[in-house]
Parts: C-alpha cells; sequence; structure tokens
C-alpha cells in the first residue's frame, strides 16, 4: 500500500459528500464509530457542516485530501497504519463496514447493502483541474499569462503561435489531458526540431497537438508522425528552406486508423475529419513554434500549397487490392505506423474510360511525366493515390501494387531529346550531356508510391508530386511504427 498524504493522522479516514444518499446513510454509522472511541476523521468534500453526527471532519471543498487518496467513490473508508495505507473500502455493506471496523452491531438498523456516488474528483474536467491545481502537472515549458481583458485566442494570434487559423489556447489543464495519451516522459527529448534546432520534447509536442484540435488518443500517432519527420532521410529543413511548393504529408496505416476514427473513404484527402486535419495540423505547428519554421522567414516556399496547414490521411486498407504502404515498408502486419513524404498538392486523374489495367496505367503515366515539369526527370518522387473504382480494375487483371509502380517506370521513361531546351516549343529544359540521345526515367528507383484510399463513387484517383529534390540528396518517405 502506498504512504499516505503527510498530515493524516493514523486510524480510520472517511471520504464523504452530503449530495450522496449512501454518504447521508451512513452518517449515523460514522457518529457511532467517532462515539466508541474509533479514531476517526471524516473529509467532507461539499459542505463544511456534513456529516452533522461527528465532531472530527474536515473541509475538503478544494478536493486536495481526496485527490491525494485518489478517491474514485463516496463514502470511502481508509485504514491508515504507521502513515500508509493498509487498508479501504467504499460504498456501503453492512458485513463488509462490520469486518473492516472490528464492531460486530455497526448499522443494524441499516440495509444491507448501497452503492456509493461518484467523488466530485471525477467529474468532467475535474482531473486536470486537480492535477494542476496540486503539482501532479509539472511543466518545462514557458508559461504566459494573459489580461483579465485579453481574449486566448486572439492572444496566439497576435504572438504568432497559429498557422493564420484560430487555436485552441493551450491551457495547463489541457496540456495534461493530452499527455494523459502516452506513457512517455513529458520531458524526454525525442529530436531536435529544425530550422532552430530546439529540443523538442514530448511536453512541447502536447502543447502544440492541443493547439492543433487533437484529443489525447491522437498522441501516440502525433508523436510517431513528430520523429519520422527528424529523421535524417525525410530532411525537414530542406522542405522548410525549399523555394518549391512542398509540405510534409502523412500515411497512417494499422489498427489505430480505426481506433481514433480516422476517414480514409470519400474526401479522404480534404477536410472534415478531426483526426485526419489534427494530426497534420500538430506536426506543422510544432515546425513553427518548436522549431520557428515561419513563412517568409525560414520557411522560403514560393507558393506552397494548402497541403501545408496540415496534412494527413489514412490509407483503405480492407478494401485494397494490395498490401499497405506501411507493410510494404517492412512494418509487421497488424501494426500500426505512419508514413511521412513530401506532397507538393494533388494533380487530378480523371479517367471514366479505362477498363484494362494497362490502360489505367497509360493514363497515370500520363498525368504522372507533367510533375513538377515536363521538362524535368531524374528526380521527383511522386504518390500515386488509387480510388476504389480504379483500385477493382487492377484487382480485376490481377496487377500486383509491384507490377503497377514497375510499368509506371516504363511509361514515364522519356526520350532525353525531349527534355532539351527549346524542345516542345519550351526554353526550359535539361543539359544536352544528361540527356541527348538516351532514354531517361522520370523517377528515380523507388521513387514511386502508393496507396488506396477515397469514396465509392467516382473514377477519379490522383498524383501527389514529391519534392524536386528527392532520394539521397533531398527527401525520401520515411515510415514510423506507432508505439501505442
Amino acid at each position: 500500500m502506498p504512504d499516505a498524504p503527510r498530515g493524516l493522522p493514523d486510524g480510520l479516514i472517511a471520504v464523504v459528500k452530503r449530495d450522496c444518499p449512501t454518504c447521508e446513510l451512513v452518517a449515523p454509522v460514522l457518529g457511532a464509530l467517532e462515539g466508541g472511541g474509533a479514531a476517526l476523521t471524516v473529509y467532507t468534500q461539499d459542505d463544511p457542516a456534513f456529516p452533522g453526527t461527528v465532531k472530527a471532519r474536515v473541509d475538503d471543498s478544494a478536493l486536495e485530501t481526496s485527490h491525494a487518496l485518489d478517491v474514485e467513490i463516496v463514502p470511502t473508508l481508509i485504514r491508515i497504519e504507521d502513515g500508509r495505507e493498509t487498508a479501504r473500502i467504499y460504498g456501503w455493506n453492512r458485513d463488509e463496514w462490520r469486518a473492516f471496523t472490528g464492531d460486530a452491531t455497526l448499522g443494524g438498523d441499516l440495509p444491507e447493502n448501497r452503492p456509493g456516488c461518484g467523488s466530485l474528483t471525477h467529474e468532467p474536467g475535474m482531473a486536470e483541474k486537480l492535477a494542476v491545481r496540486f503539482g501532479k502537472a509539472r511543466f518545462a515549458s514557458r508559461r504566459i499569462g494573459l489580461g483579465k481583458a485579453e481574449d486566448p485566442v486572439e492572444a496566439c494570434h497576435a504572438r504568432g503561435w497559429t498557422d493564420g487559423l484560430p487555436v485552441v489556447p493551450p491551457t495547463p489543464e489541457r496540456v495534461w489531458r493530452m499527455l494523459q495519451g502516452t506513457k512517455r516522459a513529458p520531458d524526454e527529448v525525442i529530436g531536435q526540431m529544425p530550422p532552430n534546432l530546439d529540443d523538442c520534447t514530448v511536453e512541447k509536442v502536447a502543447v502544440n497537438a492541443v493547439m492543433a484540435g487533437c484529443l489525447p488518443e491522437y498522441m501516440p500517432v502525433v508523436l510517431a508522425t513528430v520523429e519520422a519527420a527528424l529523421e535524417e532521410p525525410f530532411c525537414l529543413h530542406g522542405l522548410l528552406a525549399t523555394t518549391q511548393f512542398v509540405g510534409p504529408m502523412v500515411i497512417v496505416n494499422g489498427p489505430v486508423r480505426r481506433r481514433i476514427g480516422m476517414n480514409w473513404r470519400g474526401n479522404a484527402l480534404g477536410q472534415g475529419n478531426r483526426a485526419n486535419s489534427s494530426i497534420g495540423r500538430a506536426l506543422q505547428l510544432v515546425v513553427r513554434n518548436v522549431g520557428g519554421g515561419r513563412p517568409q522567414e525560414l520557411d522560403r516556399a514560393t507558393l506552397g500549397n494548402p497541403g501545408k496547414v496540415g496534412w494527413c490521411t489514412a490509407e483503405n486498407e480492407e478494401e485494397s487490392p494490395w498490401e499497405p504502404l506501411a507493410q510494404e515498408r517492412g512494418v509487421p502486419e497488424g501494426r500500426s505506423a505512419v508514413t511521412v513524404l513530401a506532397g507538393g498538392g494533388v494533380i487530378p486523374v480523371i479517367d471514366q474510360g479505362s477498363r484494362s489495367a494497362e490502360s489505367l496505367a497509360q493514363s497515370y503515366a500520363t498525368h504522372l511525366r507533367i510533375v513538377h515539369s515536363p521538362k524535368r526527370a531524374g528526380a521527383p518522387d511522386a504518390l500515386v493515390v488509387v480510388s476504389p473504382e480504379h483500385g477493382a480494375i487492377f484487382r480485376e487483371h490481377g496487377w500486383s501494387k509491384a507490377r503497377l509502380r514497375q510499368r509506371l517506370h516504363e511509361l514515364t521513361t522519356i526520350d532525353g531529346d525531349l527534355l532539351l531546351p527549346g524542345a516542345q516549343g519550351i526554353e526550359d529544359g535539361m543539359k544536352p550531356a544528361q540527356v541527348a540521345g538516351k532514354q531517361v526515367p522520370k523517377f528515380r528507383e523507388g521513387g514511386i508510391s502508393v496507396i488506396h484510399c477515397g469514396g465509392q463513387a467516382g473514377l477519379f484517383s490522383c498524383i501527389v508530386p514529391g519534392w524536386d529534390a528527392s532520394g539521397p540528396r533531398g527527401s525520401s518517405p520515411v515510415t514510423r511504427e506507432i508505439a501505442e
């Protein structure tokens, strides 16, 4: 048994509240215990005058003792010996109270059994308030005081903590609640966040997850996302500093998708789902508020793309014709994982006429050839997002994901003379020494990723262009298993 909170005397401790029929029921019993010479102290949660049957009662309306004792139900009767709790019971059961107190005549005129009531410490929102009030929630992050007339949401805007949209003010209570979504220590450093390379702790991730609108159950996904983005192959600093369109895109696989209610069906790449929207946003707010990655400062994107507010989706594994992305990238089947990759917006693929896998692959390749520019090859990555109706065509014709990817690489290999400056009437182009007289792959080996999601209706898929600096000299997708 744990040590009792300091200052509590040895003997019996009862915790009660007037607004509880069972506490009212046992008030005479508590009086009889005190009258019989028992060392009894009663802590009352809501009315200092209750119960009037005992003299040794303590006002616990601040709930400090109830919180320290972790009382869940009232009445609770606890035995303290040598400063340690040795036993406790709750509610009213005549035989149990008699055995606990050693009084064989206790409560003879009462019913044999009555359930207790919920402790005030467990009312909605109270656990967070008590954790902060009594020091259980300790934070290393600097606290910012606001004036009484200052609006918290506007204060976040004024201090530059937002992405331009309103954020949830990160009060200590909210941050403490968010931290309950993980067993990891708040002061654990998970990496140095670029561009400023400041320590990024679990606590700081929780602060920004609150601001993004996350629920505590999203925290394992958010932490894995931040860790994946901090891995060297992803090159987060490069994505921030580039003038190109890209920002982090997050793809979630595994059981956690369903557990936290993610969307992988209609509008899977868009708005409308709390988990999808807030997880991607949390990563971007961490980059902004911990690393200092702000537009027109270290974020040098010429235009950017709307996904840089936060871009996260889940894969439709249950109906996919192929293995999930995370499993393809080495995560064991049945485990949850995130993959972060550079995403530069969406190129729609509208093909409502193809009924063969080859025709559909040809259609995809036509769109892939324009990624970044029809006059560039050899570096870009791309994500192919295959909708259910298109996916059904590949399933019907027995195409594996590997076969589709290989065919797309073949179909996007370009006659190098078409990439020369001036070719196709476009002055832009690649150096003749690189491409003249050659067959040039549009994408590096392994540069095309494929996922399956979207609504059941609509013969539409899409291409998400990556960063022009991909692979060893730029950004590569990173997959990280989620520690749930």
